[in-house]
């Protein structure tokens, strides 16, 4: 289980350049890449999200990659043509102009054209160092969202194992059901009595129908079921997030219905329990990938 906050950092310092790779991760239902980066990088950007997307299934994830130049690689092209037209021109004017002066080398290098500054494209010159460092920088994410992550498994195993122990107390206490509404019945009608004929047979009618309205058996499977796949959910090692906060609207979907049917105290008490222990589940859930 990976969470989905999380830190990496790699960098290269060497004596002509500095180069730096910083990645940051924050809780979101998609994965959204934002880069801030030197801008000699921008032809990049599609080859670095798929590494990214590679590792990082969800999450808003921040990539900031930092160059600094300290010596400045200068490359540069020599234009023999225009080098060799310019000495036949200084000739053919020697004669011309009966010129006894020989044209010095500084002559030819403040000529146009004959010495020009190659502009490299930095983008490839560091592209292999970049992805090097992009690669340290993601294992170190990883790294950090997997320490995450084991924080966020270990409290979603005990809030699991209360929300298991109250249903375990509403299953025991649903068992009483029938007795419960028997004695309810009787309670409210000992007062009537006098002007009731109390027929037994509609009696014993009136707490079947009691008893199938305030049923929660079905619920209490369905919760039962429900927390097996939250069970194996957990150990899985592939992303998890979305179908644990799917599972979870299921959950309290059956722990309204349970709520809105329940006519016993002790059940309402547990009903309270678990739906504390589902929202601080679903508020860890928000933190998984």
């Amino acid at each position: 289980m990976k969470s989905m906050t999380g830190y990496g950092y790699a960098i290269e310092n060497d004596k002509a350049y500095r180069l730096e790779v910083e990645l940051k991760s924050y809780n979101s239902k998609f994965l959204e890449i934002v880069h801030n980066m030197y801008y000699v990088f921008g032809s990049l950007e599609s080859e670095i999200d798929s590494k990214i997307k590679a590792v990082c299934s969800r999450g808003h994830l921040e990539c900031n990659v930092r160059l600094t130049e300290y010596e400045t690689p200068i490359e540069v092209s020599v234009n023999r043509e225009a080098a060799k037209a310019y000495a036949l021109a200084f000739k053919e004017l020697q004669e011309e102009l009966n010129i006894k002066a020989e044209p010095k080398f500084s002559d030819f290098l403040n000529r146009d054209g004959i010495l020009e500054t190659v502009k490299s494209d930095k983008a490839e010159l560091y592209k292999a160092k970049l992805f090097e460092l992009l690669d340290k920088a993601l294992a170190s994410l990883l790294s950090a969202k997997q320490r995450d992550g084991e924080g966020t498994f270990k409290d979603l195993t005990e809030l699991g194992n209360k929300f298991k122990t109250s249903l375990a107390i509403v299953n025991a206490k649903s068992a009483e059901l029938e007795v419960y509404i028997k004695q309810t019945l009787k309670e409210r009608i000992k007062t009537l009595e006098s002007e009731l004929n109390l027929d037994q047979n509609r009696f014993v009618q009136e707490v079947g129908l009691l008893l199938v309205k305030y049923s929660i058996n079905e619920e209490q499977k369905r919760l039962e079921t429900h927390l097996k796949e939250y069970d194996r959910l957990l150990s899985q090692e592939e992303p998890v997030g979305k179908k644990l906060d799917f599972l979870c609207q299921e959950m309290n979907r059956e722990i309204n219905t349970i709520a809105s049917k329940s006519q016993m105290v002790e059940i309402n008490l547990q009903v309270v329990n678990m739906k504390d222990c589902l929202e601080n589940i679903r508020e860890q859930v928000r933190n998984i990938e």
